[in-house]
């Protein structure tokens, strides 16, 4: 089936949008209705490594295409205009999904597991995946097609970038049992492995290099590839001294994350969810 949904979709993607008639809004709200149900995903883990659905993008595009801009607004001092094949979603308590009253908005088209934990305000956008038992704190934001795993931590602020386009680019993957520090900002499609521990303040894109002073490596991401994170990585904020002459002078550096250990006892006691908040 998603086989089927996936031709229709790439087929569609192809043609112009004045040639896109009833059949496409059929297929689109069925691949949307999907999409919301974690029943599909940008991208899926095969083994260790992950495979990138390009069409899922090409299907939440077409849905631009195809919505018209419509008032949204709650009253004359709320006032919020989109397109309307994107509402936000209108969670019921059957879907177990604990969101805190101050502000949250939850896309339609994003996929939020039961357990999940919702602080105000937070923003998850369309093509996200959070699955079960994750808390999202306060001022937390789940870019387009985001993948988050289970048991995850993102701390008040973290950003977590989005991707649409280019169609191919990978979304950034959190796997299971990561906490991301507040303030943390992760980017270009990086590839954070369980388990791992991003300490406040650190900043992970493809073009910044990750040096592990404890195997004593550096990470980068590529074009063909993410920044990946090792598994039970901890990573903290740090720098490194730049060389020449006018830089030394002024004492200049590079911002560097660092990875400085590996999960053990201490950190897990220091990184664990409270069950009691939930």
């Amino acid at each position: 089936m998603a086989r089927d949904i996936a031709s229709e979709i790439e087929r569609l993607a192809r043609l112009p949008s004045e040639a896109l008639g009833p059949e496409a809004r059929t297929v689109f709200e069925e691949f949307k209705r999907r999409l919301t149900a974690g029943e599909i995903r940008a991208a899926e883990k095969v083994g260790e490594d992950w495979l990138v659905h390009s069409w899922v993008k090409q299907g939440i595009l077409l849905g631009f295409r195809l919505g018209q801009l419509t008032d949204f607004s709650l009253n004359e001092q709320f006032r919020f205009f989109d397109k309307e094949t994107y509402p936000l979603q209108r969670l019921s308590l059957e879907r177990r999904v604990r969101v805190v009253p101050g502000g949250t908005a939850i896309r339609d088209g994003a996929y939020v597991a039961p357990g999940v934990v919702i602080m105000p305000p937070s923003y998850i956008n369309v093509g996200a995946y959070i699955d079960a038992g994750t808390m999202i704190d306060s001022h937390v934001l789940v870019g387009s097609c985001a993948q988050v795993g289970k048991r995850v931590h993102l701390s008040a602020a973290a950003q977590v970038g989005g991707v649409l386009e280019p169609v191919g680019a990978r979304p950034v993957i959190i796997e299971d049992d990561v906490f991301i520090g507040g303030n943390c900002g992760i980017y270009e499609g990086t590839l954070i492995r369980r388990r791992a521990v991003i300490g406040a303040g650190v900043i992970l894109t493809a073009s910044v290099p990750v040096y592990d002073i404890v195997h004593q490596r550096v990470y980068r991401g590529t074009r063909e590839r993410p920044l990946v994170i090792p598994e039970g990585a901890v990573v903290v904020p740090g720098a490194r001294a730049l060389s020449g002459g006018f830089a030394q002078a002024h004492g200049l550096a590079l911002y560097a994350p660092v990875i400085v250990k590996y999960r053990d006892e201490k950190t897990d006691a220091g990184t664990v969810l409270e069950e009691a908040l939930r």
